[in-house]
C-alpha cells in the first residue's frame, strides 16, 4: 500500500515544500526513515507511534518505509510529524486520502496526539501557495500566522483525532480579505502602527538641531549615518528615535518581514503581520557569524532581522574588525549569502545603518577642555579611529558631529522639531523619490546608481566646481562621491526642488566629517 501527502520545512527563511511518501508491506513490524532526515526528524518516528496509539487509531504492525522527498535536501525539524502520522493513517485506510490532497500539512505531535505549534508557518505557507496547493491543516496556534495569507483555506486541528473529521470543516477560519492581504480581526497590538502611543519622540531632545536635521535626511533617503561625539550628548537616545520618523511598511515590506521573524522564531505576535520597523541593537561583542548569518543550516544574522528596518551599531569602533568588516558586502548589496556544505542561502538585509563613536578612546576629544580635558595622545587617536577601516566608512552617508549642549539649551523652552512634523517631511520627500522612479525596480534614493544617477543627480557649472575641489581636497573615493551626489538628491528632495543647487551639494558634502578630518 502506497501513500503521499505534502508537508515543508525551511531553507534559511524560505519554505521548501516537501513530499511525504509512505509505503506498508508485509514484512517485520519496523519503519524505516528515509530522505536525508537530521536527529529531530527521525526521533519523530516514535512521537507518531505513541500519537497514534493515544488518539485511539491503530499503527500498522506492518514493514513501513517512509520517504521525505526531495532526497538530496537535508530535512530538519519537528514540523513533519502530523504530515508521516496522516500518510500512515491515510495509507492503512484509517483516514481519507480525498480530504488530504492539495493540502499541506503542518505541525509537531505530542505524545497524547496533541499539536504543538512550530516556527516559520508563514513562510512555508507561503511556498504551499506558490506550488498550487489551496489548502493548508496547522496547530491551532499557528492558526491565526497561516491565516495572513490570502487564497489559502487554513484548517486548525488541536489533535490527531481531529483529522478525521475534517469532512465536516467545521473549524475552517474567518477570514477578511482587505487589498490582498489577509488581516484577521484582532485587538490592537504594537505592531499594528508606527504612531501607537509612542513614548520616544525627538521633541524630547534638547537643541542638537542639526543631528536631528541629518537623522531626517537619512530616514528620507535610507542613507547610512555616523554620530560621532563626547559621552553624554545624546547620541544613543537620538538613534533610538529614528524609526519614530520611518515611513510605515508596506504590505509587502511587512510580509518580508514578518517572514523573516516567524523563521527564526522570534515572532511575537502570531495574529497580524508585523508592521513596526525592526529596530536592531546587537552588543558590541557578537561575532561575524550572529551579525550576517551561519550556522550547520544557514540561520538568518542581526542584519536580515533589520531589514527594512534599523541597525543600530553603538559604540562603533569596539566591535571586532571581522565583524565591521562583513557589513560591507550587505550594505552595497542588501543581501548577503551564506554558503555552507549542505546548503546555500541568501538572506534580505535591506537594512538602514545607524551607528555612534566617541572621537577618541577617552570620549572628550573637541569637549571643554577644562572640565573634561582629552587624555589621549595623537597615536592613540588614530590607533583607536584606525579600527574602522576606509571601505566601511565609505559606506556610511553621514558622519555628523554631535556637540555637547549648553545648560542655557537643556533649559530653553523654545519648540523642539517633533518626530511626527520630522515624519511628515520625510514622507513629502519620499512621495517626490517615488514619483521619480514610478516603473522603476528603485525604492529610494539610497539605491541610485551608474548611469541613472548621473542622470538623476545632474550638476550645474558650480555644482561641478565646487564637487571637484572638494574631491581633490578631501581625497574622497569614487563610492564617496557617488554617495554625497545621492545625498545631495534627498536634501533636494527634503527642499521641493526638482535640481541639485550649490546650497544642498555644500551641506552633503559637509556630512562626510572624517573625511575632512584628514585634510
Amino acid at each position: 500500500m502506497y501513500g503521499k501527502v505534502k508537508s515543508a520545512c525551511l531553507l534559511g527563511i524560505e519554505g521548501q515544500i516537501i513530499e511525504v511518501e509512505v509505503d506498508i508491506s508485509n514484512g517485520l513490524p519496523q519503519v524505516n526513515l528515509v530522505g536525508l532526515p537530521d536527529s529531530a526528524v527521525r526521533e519523530s518516528v516514535e512521537r507518531v507511534r505513541a500519537a497514534i496509539k493515544n488518539c485511539s487509531f491503530k499503527f500498522p504492525m506492518n514493514r513501513i518505509t517512509v520517504n521525505l522527498a526531495p532526497a538530496d535536501l537535508r530535512k530538519e525539524g519537528s514540523s513533519f510529524d502530523l504530515a508521516i502520522a496522516a500518510a500512515i493513517l491515510g495509507t492503512s485506510g484509517q483516514v481519507s486520502f480525498e480530504e488530504l490532497e492539495h493540502t499541506l500539512l503542518l505541525g509537531e505531535l505530542a505524545l497524547d496526539g496533541s499539536l504543538r505549534p512550530v516556527p516559520g508557518i508563514l513562510s512555508m505557507v507561503f511556498a504551499a501557495k506558490q506550488s498550487g496547493l489551496t489548502k493548508v491543516i496547522v496547530p491551532a496556534q499557528n492558526a491565526a500566522e497561516a491565516s495572513l495569507l490570502n487564497h489559502m483555506k487554513v484548517y486548525a486541528i488541536n489533535n490527531l483525532m481531529e483529522l478525521g473529521k475534517l469532512a465536516h470543516m467545521d473549524n475552517e477560519l474567518n477570514r477578511h480579505i482587505v487589498n490582498g492581504i489577509n488581516n484577521k480581526p484582532h485587538k490592537s497590538t504594537k505592531n499594528d502602527t508606527q504612531s501607537d502611543s509612542l513614548i520616544e519622540d525627538f521633541a524630547d531632545v534638547s537643541g542638537q538641531h542639526q543631528v536631528k536635521r541629518a537623522m531626517m535626511i537619512a530616514a528620507a533617503g535610507q542613507h547610512n549615518i555616523l554620530l560621532i561625539g563626547p559621552p553624554g550628548t545624546g547620541k544613543t537616545m537620538l538613534i533610538r528615535r529614528m524609526p519614530t520618523i520611518l515611513a510605515p511598511m508596506s504590505d509587502h515590506e511587512a510580509l518580508e518581514v514578518t517572514k523573516i521573524y516567524s523563521a527564526s522564531g522570534k515572532l511575537s505576535d502570531r495574529s497580524t503581520l508585523m508592521r513596526t520597523r525592526p529596530f536592531r541593537s546587537p552588543h558590541h561583542t557578537i561575532s561575524s557569524a550572529a551579525l550576517v548569518g551561519g550556522g550547520t543550516n544557514p540561520k538568518p544574522g542581526e542584519v536580515s532581522l533589520a531589514h527594512h528596518g534599523v541597525l543600530f551599531l553603538d559604540e562603533l569602533p569596539e566591535f571586532s574588525r571581522a565583524a565591521l568588516e562583513v557589513l560591507r558586502q550587505p550594505i552595497e548589496d542588501r543581501s548577503v549569502t551564506i554558503g555552507r556544505a549542505r546548503a546555500i542561502c541568501t538572506f534580505p538585509s535591506n537594512f538602514l545603518l545607524a551607528a555612534a563613536m566617541n572621537p577618541c578612546p577617552c570620549g572628550f576629544l573637541g569637549a571643554d577642555s577644562d572640565t573634561n580635558p582629552c587624555t589621549c595622545g595623537p597615536l592613540k587617536i588614530q590607533k583607536y579611529r584606525s579600527k574602522l577601516s576606509g571601505p566601511l566608512l565609505d559606506r556610511i552617508d553621514l558622519h555628523v558631529e554631535v556637540p555637547k549642549p549648553s545648560y542655557t539649551q537643556l533649559k530653553e523652552q523654545s519648540h523642539y522639531l517633533s518626530s511626527a512634523e520630522m515624519l511628515e517631511k520625510v514622507l513629502e520627500a519620499q512621495k517626490r523619490q517615488k514619483m521619480r522612479y514610478l516603473g522603476m525596480n528603485i525604492q529610494s534614493n539610497k539605491e541610485l546608481s551608474g548611469k541613472l544617477l548621473r542622470t538623476l543627480c545632474k550638476l550645474n557649472e558650480e555644482c561641478e566646481a565646487i564637487l571637484s575641489a572638494s574631491f581633490e581636497k578631501m581625497g574622497l573615493s569614487v563610492r564617496a562621491h557617488d554617495r554625497i551626489l545621492r545625498l545631495a538628491r534627498t536634501i533636494a528632495d527634503l527642499e521641493n526642488c526638482d535640481h541639485i543647487e550649490a546650497g544642498h551639494l555644500a551641506e552633503a558634502i559637509q556630512y562626510r566629517n572624517l573625511d575632512k578630518s584628514n585634510i
